[in-house]
């Protein structure tokens, strides 16, 4: 099973819907709360290239992007295929 990784802050509306969409895929993810900055956030802006808005996915190390970026990529049919890999 793919490793998924997302960096989210606290009633972030956009990190509710990416969590919400992995979730519905029965897929499990190790999430890293931003919402007071820290080391995890300086990862988060290392790994995503300087995007500071939240969600920020990760599969397998692959940076997907945010929440409208990992559902466009699931209409397109390119999700599953990652998460079965």
């Amino acid at each position: 099973m793919a490793k998924i990784e997302i960096y989210t802050k606290f009633f972030c509306p956009y990190c509710t819907r990416a969590k919400a969409l992995l979730s519905s895929k029965g897929v499990q993810f190790e999430e890293f709360d931003i919402t007071m900055g820290g080391p995890k956030r300086t990862e988060m802006l290392e790994r995503a290239n300087g995007r500071t808005t939240v969600p920020q996915v990760f599969i397998d190390g692959r940076h997907i992007g945010g929440s409208d970026d990992l559902a466009a990529l699931d209409e397109a049919g390119g999700l599953d295929p990652l998460l079965a890999a």
